[in-house]
């Protein structure tokens, strides 16, 4: 008999979880005083970005390839280029995802296997000291 193996977009309970994520991410960086420098380089609505933002976790967690479908490839870094993002921006962002991830994704575990590398990511993103 062998296991059934599910994809991260599974286990953490599909497209409503992902969805409830990117929302409440957004929402923190909208409404953190000490987010302030990272939801400056967003533009003045964040609904365009959190969809984007679902659409490519949808895809990094092993669901449907939302993000690629429409836009291609993701090409994070360059597409960020337009934002200076230094460590302030980037560890703000990182309190933001922290705390949308605890929040909204309840089995620890599954929180110990996203985050290491969402913070690699994080670090990548960076463009200004």
């Amino acid at each position: 008999m062998t296991e059934k193996v599910i994809t991260l977009y599974e286990a953490i309970g599909g497209g409503a979880a992902v969805r409830a994520l990117a929302h409440r991410f957004y929402e923190l960086m909208d409404t953190l005083p000490e987010a302030h420098h990272v939801r400056a380089v967003h533009p003045p609505s964040l609904d365009g970005s959190q969809e984007k933002f679902y659409e490519y976790l949808t895809g990094y967690f092993g669901g449907p390839p939302l993000y690629t479908d429409k836009r291609g490839h993701p090409r994070l870094r360059s597409r960020h280029f337009v934002a200076k993002i230094g460590p302030v921006e980037r560890d703000e962002w990182l309190l933001c995802f922290r705390r949308a991830l605890e929040e909204t994704i309840a089995n620890p575990k599954l929180r110990e296997i996203i985050l290491p590398p969402i913070e690699r990511l994080a670090y990548h993103m960076q463009n200004k000291e």
